[in-house]
């Protein structure tokens, strides 16, 4: 029960954080940039992920395990995949906005237009569909055997892997072939986006420009670290050597904690976005009838 009620305040936070980020970014103007556009995405994949695991979770907390049909199982897991493989891509795009923004300011406003950052954001979309869609599709032609017990607390793809009693080659070559693209690539593009933000910040002869320049770039650079880093270590750590209650708590911190820790990351850490909260707050008062 203690564990239920961490999570289920957890989860409130987070769908509440991530919607007033949502909200913020759609009804202020301050706000209508293509980086806070795209953190209001990020927001939403946050809402889609954390909706997707947390409900099953509780169950499984309330009756101390649970059930789930095959086609329950593979709907999680397609949501769940799309949701993470979105969440690369948009983590790409977005070191992609802050290169043009500090490496090529005075384009920046010609690059970046509204209509581009929705194309971007709907490149990411269906790629990610695309990919969540072929991937649940070879895991559901899998044959399952036996007991079909997984010690999980969502579908993943390594513990229905490992209950699977017929060949799993393909699907394994086809997660490399994934990982390539949705995790190698992204992380590449970013390293070499921050490598060229870094350089040309470095360039600036005043410390207050520098200063700026790295507060628009810490909070996005904080949230790639923890996505990747816990994402990272549970798909490529060696699965031998890592027990499962480990395995367990990695997960959690990516798929529980992250899509509430990324809209506490923004909104401490950004200004704007606190004096919009400021200002909708003022408003939302100042409009109260008060009786006596």
């Amino acid at each position: 029960m203690v564990l239920f009620c961490l999570f289920f305040v957890v989860y409130c936070g987070t769908i509440s954080a991530n919607l007033l980020i949502i909200t913020l970014v759609s009804t202020s103007r301050n706000l209508h940039t293509p980086m806070y556009f795209f953190i209001s995405q990020l927001s939403t994949s946050d809402i889609l992920l954390t909706t997707d695991i947390v409900p099953n979770l509780f169950y499984i907390l309330l009756n101390n395990g649970g059930t789930i049909s095959v086609i329950g199982c593979m709907t999680q897991f397609f949501f769940f995949s799309a949701s993470e493989v979105f969440e690369c891509f948009l983590l790409t795009v977005m070191s992609y906005d802050r290169y043009v923004a500090i490496c090529n300011p005075l384009r920046y406003s010609s690059i970046m237009t509204r209509t581009h950052c929705v194309i971007l954001t709907i490149i990411c979309c269906v790629l990610s569909f695309f990919i969540a869609f072929t991937d649940s599709l070879t895991l559901s032609m899998l044959a399952f055997c036996g007991t079909n017990i997984i010690d999980h607390f969502f579908c993943d793809l390594v513990p229905l892997v490992e209950i699977a009693c017929s060949s799993t080659y393909t699907i394994e070559l086809e997660d490399y072939l994934i990982c390539f693209i949705a995790l190698f690539i992204p992380i590449t593009i970013i390293i070499i986006s921050y490598i060229n933000i870094i350089v040309t910040i470095l360039r600036f002869k005043s410390n207050i420009s520098r200063q700026k320049a790295f507060s628009t770039c810490s909070s996005h650079l904080l949230v790639v670290s923890i996505f990747y880093i816990t994402l990272l270590s549970v798909y490529l750590s060696p699965q031998k050597g890592q027990t499962l209650n480990l395995s367990k708590l990695l997960s959690l911190l990516y798929t529980v904690f992250t899509p509430l820790i990324n809209p506490i990351i923004y909104s401490l850490r950004n200004k704007e976005i606190k004096k919009s909260l400021q200002e909708i707050t003022n408003k939302s008062w100042n409009n109260i009838i008060f009786y006596r």
